[in-house]
């Protein structure tokens, strides 16, 4: 735990992209094997599923500091992170016990609190914080709680990884996905020379569209590049190997058995086939997101929600075609062999995303106007010539979106941020009005500001609390800020009877008085007409 503390602290302490690909070589060169296995784990952002909840750990610091429970909600309050509060109530040991290593706090003392009960649960960890420095404890309990946030991209790990192997990262980020559980064997595998037996499982890392943000005329011949409706599902692979059928989505999760109208009949297709594509809700042509959204949780759906949310698989490429990995040929080539297996397949939910005809970017351009009423985000454009990338890669793959949906809206609500911005308010509740009135909240964002704006609104919210709700504060309504959104939909589930897809701040209106916000009747006409 101590080798993996100062690579946190190391990490934490620097914005530099080679500094951070630095520590964490030093620290896979350095580790054993299933302490390094931890270290990717929670590197690449994946966590323990919590196994004490923070409330319970707020009684047992009290109880530990003697410090009343007032005193202990005031400071997690200020500081805003609460493994970095308790790290900070606490006294330091008297007696520090002898170092464990990261896999041996994992698996030997965190994992197996999930079997004991409750007094059981605070004398393990009431015991743990009286034998390791701040550090430590800061750790342990992030590790408690599920919130280890390290600060690096999975692709900065995968850097770190292939350059401890000397490796083609493309091969590291291969390795890496699907099922990958930490230990010490996987890790071994994971950096071994030359070829890794393949697991029937295992997805092709997603290569991801960058986003254009000038005119598609600079990227040359319309003719250069295929063109299709950019999707508005989950970005899926289908994979059939060895007999086996599984979908896995963008975020290496499973969702074997979710859909099974996709499923089915799917042993068809010729052993050794991956397939790229969406998951969309889909009746003769696509249903807005939130019908997709019935089916996400749902591991098992019923015979209801599959009549009334169908989903689909569009398929727009192919990375293994009998056994045969296609990703270094070129688009075109991929796309010829894809139309020819679906067209074989005759799968009636399994479908091929069609490419989108049009002479000219100008003609592409108008097109794009109408995607919101298809129900589509607006167009991906990808290179005829190119292969199939790992990542974000610029230059091959463009997503050209329609521009957002914007409100302006009243900051009603302040909340701090985590980690470095735990000392400063970031998180913030906005509303429109109801009546004349009533303001009522619509959405939460979380960025749009710049640091200079964060720290003057930071200020102004202090000065300016009307109300304190444990960590959030009600403020004066005051400060109008343009919110923009990629879509809005009725829900029951908010007081305002809709809600906003990925809303962030575009602008602060500081030109505009809180009258001059928009109004729930304006939201509302930019349902959909199915809302």
């Amino acid at each position: 735990m101590q080798r993996f503390s100062r690579l946190f602290r190391e990490l934490d302490q620097t914005n530099s992209t080679n500094r951070k690909v630095e520590a964490m070589v030093r620290y896979f060169a350095d580790a054993p094997p299933a302490d390094a296995a931890w270290g990717v784990f929670f590197l690449s952002g994946e966590r323990i599923k919590r196994l004490v909840s923070p409330a319970r750990l707020r009684e047992w610091v009290a109880a530990e500091s003697g410090y009343p429970a007032w005193l202990v909600e005031a400071s997690y309050a200020n500081v805003g992170d609460l493994a970095e509060t308790i790290a900070l109530l606490l006294d330091a040991p008297a007696k520090i016990a002898e170092p464990l290593s990261l896999a041996g706090w994992v698996e030997g003392r965190i994992l197996p609190l999930r079997g004991l009960d409750e007094v059981d649960q605070e004398e393990a960890v009431r015991g743990w914080w009286r034998s390791v420095d701040a550090d430590q404890r800061f750790l342990v309990n992030k590790l408690l709680t599920g919130a280890l946030r390290v600060g690096v991209s999975r692709r900065l790990v995968t850097r770190a990884l292939a350059r401890h192997a000397d490796q083609d990262p493309n091969v590291i980020a291969h390795r890496l996905m699907g099922d990958w559980t930490p230990s010490a064997e996987s890790f071994d595998r994971l950096v071994a020379p030359g070829e890794v037996e393949r697991v029937p499982s295992m997805p092709y890392p997603f290569f991801l569209a960058s986003p254009l943000e000038g005119e598609p005329a600079a990227l040359g011949s319309r003719d250069d590049w295929c063109v299709e409706w950019k999707w508005d599902g989950i970005r899926a692979q289908l994979i059939h190997r060895a007999g086996e059928t599984h979908l896995w989505s963008r975020g290496e999760e499973s969702m074997n058995g979710r859909f099974p109208e996709v499923e089915a009949g799917l042993d068809a297709l010729p052993d050794g086939t991956v397939l790229d594509g969406e998951l969309l809700a889909w009746r003769e042509g696509p249903l807005p997101f939130a019908v997709m959204q019935k089916r996400i949780g749902r591991r098992k759906p019923g015979a209801k929600i599959l009549e009334t949310a169908p989903v689909s698989f569009l398929a727009y490429d192919v990375l293994e075609a009998d056994g045969e990995d296609l990703r270094e040929t070129s688009l075109a080539e991929r796309r010829q062999r894809l139309a020819a297996l679906i067209a074989d397949l005759d799968h009636p939910r399994v479908e091929l995303s069609t490419t989108v005809s049009a002479p000219d970017w100008e003609t592409l351009a108008t097109l794009r106007e109408e995607a919101r009423e298809r129900g589509v985000e607006g167009f991906i454009l990808k290179r005829w010539s190119a292969p199939y990338r790992v990542g974000r890669r610029r230059g091959d793959w463009w997503k050209w979106k329609v521009d957002p949906l914007t409100v302006d809206a009243v900051l009603i609500y302040a909340q701090a941020g985590h980690g470095r911005r735990s000392n400063l308010y970031t998180d913030y509740t906005l509303a429109v009005w109801a009546d004349e009135e009533t303001l009522v909240p619509v959405a939460k964002a979380y960025s749009g500001l710049d640091n200079e704006e964060i720290a003057r609104l930071d200020r102004w919210i202090r000065r300016h609390t009307q109300e304190r709700f444990g960590p959030v504060r009600s403020v004066e309504p005051h400060h109008v800020f343009e919110i923009a959104f990629e879509g809005i939909n009725a829900s029951t589930r908010h007081k305002a009877g809709l809600a906003l897809r990925f809303p962030r701040i575009a602008r602060w209106r500081q030109d505009l008085s809180i009258r001059e916000a928009d109004t729930l009747a304006d939201l509302k006409r930019l349902l959909p007409a199915d809302d």
